[in-house]
């Protein structure tokens, strides 16, 4: 399948902010599965584009823009090609090992609610490690519902779950804290989701998990929609939870009244016909 993505993050300020520190990771890598056919950021201030590698190995761009300004704008736009490889993640960079996954983060950590729905989903597959991430899946995607407004990017595991209720962000903070307790290496995921329902306008990125199967890898379980990742998802970065995956994280001088605004396109597009 071949996926078109545009992601546009717009800062408005009410009082001119004087910069900004920005870090990005917004670019997806090869891996197999996955080819990204073209990839572009630009950014509305005028600024370099610094790019590295972080320590997961994610494609990282980094820029400060010095101000007056009241608008900012982050706009990237490319074109990747997917094929289904039923969830099984190969070919990406791994710069750690599996066990390093199993490291407890504040918005990952489990508690006593977390740890007994990962108990029963251990009972019922009765050892069998890749049935109980499916038994994790499913009971997560049967008992949260899916609702941006009680959850913030702050939101931990264990409220969410309290809750019942939050986005891709908090399922996926939910199964990687059930996954690590039951002795399950996991990460997060950031990156797109092509819907087939028709809508390609979305008012984020999405997210999903990975966890490390012995004799299989790594394979990724997308909670919000109950299935494992296909040709649909585009990869772009990993991470212990939300915050080492981020798209965008920075901190701006001067300026006050800041709103966000954030606008993903993603749509399938045709592959040209060859000459």
């Amino acid at each position: 399948m071949r996926i078109r993505v545009l992601h546009r993050t717009t800062y408005h300020y009410d009082t001119p902010a004087t910069g900004v520190i920005q870090m990005l990771r917004l670019t997806p890598r090869n891996h197999d599965g996955q080819y990204v056919i073209n990839w572009h950021i630009d950014v509305s201030a005028d600024c370099r584009l610094d790019q590295h590698e972080d320590a997961f190995g994610n494609i990282c761009h980094a820029f400060t823009a010095e101000g007056p300004f009241s608008e900012l704008i982050v706009s990237v736009e490319g074109e990747v090609e997917t094929r289904n490889t039923d969830g099984v993640v190969t070919g990406a960079i791994e710069r750690f090992p599996p066990s390093l996954f199993l490291r407890e983060t504040p918005l990952t950590k489990a508690d006593e609610k977390i740890t007994g729905f990962a108990q029963a989903a251990r009972a019922a597959a009765g050892g069998d490690t890749l049935k109980l991430l499916h038994g994790l899946l499913a009971g997560l995607h049967r008992e949260i519902t899916f609702d941006p407004d009680p959850t913030h990017s702050a939101t931990t595991a264990a409220e969410a779950f309290v809750l019942k209720r939050g986005v891709c962000q908090d399922l996926t903070h939910i199964f990687i804290a059930a996954a690590r307790g039951a002795g399950i290496p996991a990460r997060y995921i950031s990156g797109h989701f092509r819907r087939d329902d028709g809508v390609v306008d979305q008012d984020a990125g999405h997210a999903w998990a990975e966890a490390f199967v012995p004799n299989l890898g790594w394979v990724a379980f997308d909670a919000a929609n109950g299935i494992c990742a296909t040709d649909a998802h585009v990869r772009v970065a990993a991470g212990l939870d939300y915050l080492g995956a981020a798209p965008v994280r920075g901190t701006r001088y001067g300026g006050a009244g800041e709103t966000l605004a954030v606008n993903v396109h993603v749509n399938q597009t045709q592959r040209q016909s060859q000459s």
